[in-house]
């Protein structure tokens, strides 16, 4: 798993500068940037928790929705010879190809829970 915080539904990525001796990050998953740091590591997650709870407060304000939608559609790039598997599997199972892919991530999701 990667260095990451979560506070109310939000993910904070984390990161070191060893040239500032600070550990920083930024709030994922939202619209704007937000940002957040700290000398130790529980100022950095005090410093978090309070840019989440800032950054609530000021949407709501705004009458804006803090975490970002999304459409539901993406782009992959895969080899060329797995894109054949890939598509002869979804064949042979009766399954689109974006049947499969769906049924793939959600079973990896299931497992990471």
């Amino acid at each position: 798993m990667r260095d990451v915080l979560t506070y109310k539904g939000f993910i904070g990525s984390v990161h070191f500068s060893a040239e500032d001796k600070v550990f920083h990050g930024k709030i994922e998953g939202i619209d704007d940037l937000v940002t957040f740091e700290g000398c130790s590591v529980d100022e950095l997650i005090k410093a978090f928790h309070e840019e989440v709870d800032d950054y609530i407060k000021l949407c709501k304000e705004m009458g804006k929705e803090p975490m970002r939608t999304y459409k539901g559609s993406f782009n992959v790039r895969i080899p060329p010879e797995m894109h054949r598997r890939v598509v002869e599997t979804a064949i042979k199972k009766g399954l689109s190809l974006n049947q499969l892919i769906q049924k793939a991530i959600e079973k990896e999701l299931v497992h990471k829970e």
